[in-house]
């Protein structure tokens, strides 16, 4: 099966490559060896529809499917992870919004959103709780007109820069997956308090937090979607949210095999580009081969997410996903075999794109998770 970029989808890939050479890799290293968040660089990407492209023209995006987004994804990740990242995930929680929110809702934040102006985050892994979701503990107690909301958030997306949440909380203790409700809650609430997590291996550009709930009232209004129902909603997003990682992944897997490849064509040793030896090709060849396979079933899986069909593109998803993050991180490492001792310091991007592949094979479900749900699709 073929899965060939059309007109349109290579007119905007071509539009985000040339803003990520122009605008984000010169600040790269800035932004990454000083954990900044680049809000300039939020604010110049939103005119260019790349913040939340996926949300409806009707409340003010870009309307984009799942390939041309995850075409988005891969370029903005190949000009850097880190910014990638933040400017990628400035709209966390927006499709739970779309889908299963109140209209009020989408009105007041999708805008917003989609224009640069707010950032939103998803609130669902906990200190002790990540892949298994169904045993959170964060809990909302009824009271009268109004939910009130206790509980510890952990790897949030944007937690310290949000202006509003969607936040995962149990409404039925002892239901496991059955009793999980999902809830908008603007950030500036009493008691709704974020702790910024700065020190990452990678992707230091883009904001990550604690977030505690303590005593935060929120009205019952503020459901999204069905009390109890939340779990089942956020199922139907997993396959999309694991295409995005893999085409992050292969995004920084070809990064690193465009500058293992420039450093190969400049570096000389023994009185030759060290692209001649042989052992250098042929490192280059896999890499690049690899990244291509990846980014085939990366495609592949956007077009079974769009389709519509989620046993399918679950399973998909789970393999783009495994297979590019595992690629990523082997291919990024090769990139710094290819620069020797180069590689290893800073002066090169090759050890960023190596530290930045690697959170890929770990949030939107691990490759172990993955590997179940792909088994679980196959036996």
């Amino acid at each position: 099966m073929s899965f060939q970029l059309n007109e349109e989808q290579r007119t905007i890939r071509d539009v985000v490559r040339e803003f990520g050479e122009n605008e984000i890799r010169p600040v790269a290293r800035e932004h990454d060896e000083e954990r900044k968040y680049p809000h300039e660089l939020v604010e110049k990407a939103a005119k260019y529809d790349l913040v939340a492209p996926s949300i409806p023209e009707e409340y003010g995006g870009a309307g984009m499917d799942m390939l041309t987004t995850a075409v988005i994804t891969e370029e903005l990740w190949r000009a850097d992870p880190g910014i990638g990242s933040a400017i990628g995930s400035r709209g966390f929680g927006t499709t739970m919004i779309e889908k299963f929110g109140d209209e009020w809702m989408k009105e007041e934040w999708l805008p917003k959103v989609a224009a640069g102006d707010t950032a939103t985050c998803s609130c669902i892994s906990e200190p002790a709780h990540g892949s298994d979701v169904a045993s959170i503990e964060t809990r909302a107690e009824e009271d009268g007109d109004e939910y009130v909301l206790n509980g510890t958030k952990m790897w949030i997306t944007n937690g310290t820069i949000a202006d509003v949440a969607v936040v995962m909380a149990k409404t039925t203790p002892g239901e496991r997956h059955r009793g999980i409700t999902a809830f908008l809650v603007p950030t500036d609430l009493d008691g709704f308090e974020t702790t910024k997590i700065s020190n990452k291996l990678g992707i230091r550009a883009s904001d990550l937090a604690e977030v505690v709930l303590d005593d935060v009232r929120v009205p019952a209004e503020n459901v999204i979607g069905a009390v109890d129902q939340g779990f089942y909603q956020l199922m139907t997003f997993f396959a999309g949210g694991r295409t995005s990682v893999a085409a992050q992944a292969v995004g920084v897997g070809q990064a690193a095999v465009d500058a293992a490849t420039d450093y190969a064509n400049e570096r000389e040793q023994g009185g030759q580009k060290i692209h001649e030896y042989q052992a250098v090709s042929h490192k280059l060849a896999e890499m690049a081969t690899n990244i291509e396979a990846a980014r085939s079933l990366t495609y592949r899986a956007a077009t079974h997410v769009e389709d519509g069909d989620d046993q399918t593109a679950a399973k998909f998803a789970s393999m783009a996903k495994l297979f590019a993050s595992e690629q990523a991180v082997d291919v990024a490492d090769e990139g710094i075999q290819v620069h020797g001792g180069a590689g290893f310091v800073t002066d090169h991007p090759a050890e960023r794109f190596y530290r930045d592949a690697r959170i890929t094979k770990i949030y939107e479900g691990t490759s172990e998770i993955q590997k179940n749900i792909i088994a679980d699709q196959i036996l």
